[in-house]
């Protein structure tokens, strides 16, 4: 779909801007660093220029080695009052016992003799070293160096004598730092719009061309190849262009190649005598012929779109993953009453070099003649074999008979005979189930994931019910089925032949243990993030202390009733392997002698229409 491109997201800004922020953060960079720079020179200079003479830090030690204090005073006040800096803000000199004896500021002169509190002080006094910082005024609001230096003795040059405290604003120092930083942020301003306008003027020139080859192929993809897209030069975007010219002309090329090859396919399809079909990944039928529509007694215009399972009628026997992974032959039976009907299906798969599967090819071979032959054939065998194994079995049945003492009682023989039968076939049942569940135990058992509409497959199993009910004539049992299902699609991913499975089981213990002419609910509905199913009958019920074990295998509520209705105690215990594989739960309350409830509950996320119908497309 062809939508606006908004300026925010066009090429032309996304270059302008990538430009103008590589700039910006260059230039702020490169402006940080100089201006770091420049500060640190200026302080030097400011501190060379505040630093006093080395006779004025003479004359004031001597002044403190002086015992008299206050002819001392007196000149370091004259010493003071001589030092003519502009950038000193104030001179102080304490001595060694951390009393003020001076300084250069003559509003402030009540502190001397007082005791100075300034830890700087206190430490270049005591440690011998010079202490240094910039500190901020809150009073003045003004930036401030001070410097607290060490004064020595004069004569041994070894003992502290005191201590010289200057304070020199800096604010004329920043002041200028400042005016330097203004100018270079204003001188960043303008590379950065002149380099912005640069970028547009370089993104259209990269932009236009591509525009052009978008419109193009656009209408490539709509089937127009009559565009032709301008090569502006010799360079990447020209070779591009280029190649998208070629590539019109190749697909051209192609599509009345395919054109003509599926032209010549449909006549080939068309007379062949064997029916083919071809579909898609998803196993939907794409390509059907007369001959299999003739053979299907269908409409090409019907079996397009459908599952290939629906349109042979194997969908109970198999699935897509097991035909796209077997590519075997198979045998389907579509014979009725009023025709006979076999068809052979050979299967293979649709594949490309690279070993993806788009799809199947579906070749329907009518092999009823030969069937009727082959029955004939096994039909006599049969009949052999059983001429042949009458007398055998007869034997043998009278010799354990005989060997158990039986042939002494007429009566008992024909009744043991009837129970082994019974306990045959019931074994077999149960091996063909332990069998299932072995599979599943083992992580053997196939799962055939795909998105079904629940609502519907849900009446399409009540149907068959129903309809088993309705075409016997004399059913040994009549009931009724109640439906409470949700008019909303609820379309859940899950194995459909499995799923089905389940819920015939639970519908054949329903009628089974519901009274003649009871009623069978069945309920779907959605919750939050799952779908429930429910089957209530209104049987027997079963005990409280025996609902934990319903799902266990072999487990039966009565056994002797179970095993007279042919149970064999694995249908439960299969259904919630099968609902667990599935990712669900499944779960039963009763109360006895008032029926029971199974409950299903399978995962479900709502989706948009919109975007499955999408995601089926791209798939």
């Amino acid at each position: 779909m062809n939508s606006k491109i908004k300026f925010f997201q066009s090429i032309h800004f996304k270059i302008a801007l990538v430009f103008a922020l590589v700039l910006l953060i260059t230039i702020e960079i490169i402006g940080a660093v100089f201006v770091r720079q420049l500060e640190r020179q200026n302080l030097n200079t400011f501190k060379q220029q505040i630093e006093l003479p080395a006779y004025i830090e003479n004359s004031i030690s001597e002044q403190l080695s002086n015992t008299n204090r206050k002819s001392a005073n007196k000149k370091i006040k004259a010493i003071l009052s001589d030092v003519n800096n502009v950038n000193i803000t104030e001179i102080r000199v304490v001595d060694s016992k951390g009393i003020i004896r001076g300084t250069s500021s003559v509003n402030n002169q009540s502190i001397v003799g007082q005791k100075t509190t300034n830890e700087d002080i206190k430490k270049t006094i005591s440690n011998n070293r010079s202490y240094d910082q910039n500190v901020y005024d809150d009073k003045t609001n003004a930036r401030y160096y001070v410097s607290s230096l060490p004064l020595l003795n004069s004569s041994t040059n070894s003992s502290v004598v005191g201590s010289l405290y200057i304070r020199a604003n800096l604010e004329s120092v920043y002041a200028s730092i400042n005016k330097i930083t203004l100018l270079s942020l204003s001188a960043a301003i303008v590379a950065i719009a002149l380099g912005l306008l640069v970028a547009i003027v370089i993104s259209r020139a990269i932009s236009v061309p591509i525009d052009e080859m978008k419109k193009q192929s656009i209408r490539i993809a709509r089937g127009d190849f009559s565009g032709h897209v301008k090569v502006y030069g010799n360079d990447e975007l020209g070779q591009l262009a280029g190649a998208v010219n070629n590539l019109s002309v190749r697909v051209e090329e192609a599509q009345d190649s395919t054109e003509a090859d599926r032209r010549r396919l449909d006549g080939v399809l068309r007379h062949m005598s064997d029916g083919v079909l071809a579909t898609d990944r998803r196993g939907n039928v794409t390509i059907i012929n007369e001959t299999a529509v003739d053979l299907l007694s269908s409409s090409s215009e019907e079996s397009v779109g459908m599952s290939i399972l629906d349109v042979l009628h194997i969908r109970q026997d198999y699935t897509i993953r097991e035909l796209l992974e077997s590519e075997e032959e198979i045998i389907i039976d579509l014979s009725t009453d009023a025709n006979e009907l076999i068809l052979h299906a050979y299967f293979s798969l649709i594949q490309r070099e690279s070993g993806f599967i788009s799809g199947l090819v579906c070749v329907l071979h009518d092999i009823t003649e030969q069937q009727h032959e082959e029955q004939e054939r096994r039909q006599f065998v049969s009949n052999v074999s059983h001429e042949l194994r009458t007398p055998l079995t007869s034997v043998r049945s009278y010799v354990e008979a005989l060997s158990d003492g039986a042939w002494e009682d007429p009566e008992l023989a024909p009744n043991f005979l009837a129970v082994v039968q019974d306990e045959t076939e019931r074994m077999i049942r149960m091996i063909n189930d332990l069998l299932s569940l072995s599979r599943m135990d083992a992580g053997t058992s196939k799962l055939n994931f795909e998105y079904v509409n629940l609502n519907e497959l849900i009446n399409y199993i009540l149907n068959r019910f129903d309809m088993i009910l309705n075409s016997d004539d004399q059913p040994s049992k009549t009931y009724k089925i109640d439906r409470k299902i949700t008019t909303k699609d609820l379309w859940v991913d899950l194995d459909t032949d499995k799923f089905t499975q389940v819920v015939d089981n639970l519908m054949n213990n329903a009628i089974k243990y519901s009274p003649d002419g009871g009623t069978i609910t069945v309920r779907l509905l959605e919750t939050h993030n799952h779908v429930i199913l429910t089957i209530s009958d209104q049987g027997l019920g079963i005990p409280r202390k025996d609902i934990a074990h319903v799902f266990d295998r072999f487990f039966r509520v009565d056994k002797a009733r179970s095993r007279k209705q042919g149970g064999t105690g694995l249908g439960l215990a299969i259904s919630k392997e099968v609902i667990n594989l599935l990712g669900g739960q499944i779960w039963v309350d009763s109360i006895e002698g008032r029926g029971s409830n199974f409950y299903i509950s399978l995962p479900y996320v709502p989706y948009e229409g919109d975007e499955w119908d999408d995601d089926s497309e791209n798939s």
